[in-house]
């Protein structure tokens, strides 16, 4: 009867980049006990905590598939402040495409605390267009505040 054969041991491995964290004069992390809803899901809203990526792309998918005229603007409309469901309703089919638009993985920036700008790249068939999107964080929940494509 063959032995079985032990596995190594997995090493830890430091993190690539530094801990997304505040932290207070004493070293110690802080986070407000805040959370935020963001794409279609909720997102944990703490102050320096990485954005989930996948949300942020599912809002922006969701925001493509109105301005191609594929959603209705209504299932978006918690996600925006009124201005900007304003200017979603009057903006209108702005995506012309045969098919389905898909988006890419975002690109995101946040210039201050309470604010993330990104921007996809939108695949509608033979030509792909660029959807920009900016969210502030107003109380408990991130909302899109303002919207360009072109």
């Amino acid at each position: 009867m063959p032995k079985p054969v032990p596995l190594p041991r997995l090493a830890s491995v430091p993190p690539a980049d530094p801990p997304y964290d505040e932290r207070d004069g004493g070293g110690h992390i802080t986070h407000p006990a805040t959370y935020g809803a963001l794409a279609l899901a909720p997102l944990p809203a703490r102050t320096g905590m990485p954005t989930d990526e996948r949300r942020l792309r599912g809002l922006g998918q969701a925001l493509a598939e109105v301005l191609a005229g594929r959603r209705p603007p209504e299932t978006v409309h918690d996600r925006l402040t009124e201005r900007a469901y304003r200017e979603l309703v009057r903006a209108g089919k702005m995506i012309d495409t045969e098919r389905p638009p898909l988006t890419g993985l975002p690109h995101v920036q946040r210039p201050r605390d309470g604010v993330i700008e990104m921007c996809l790249l939108v695949h509608c068939g033979t030509r792909s267009r660029v959807l920009a999107v900016r969210l502030e964080r107003r109380g408990v929940q991130w909302l899109v505040t303002d919207f360009e494509t072109a």
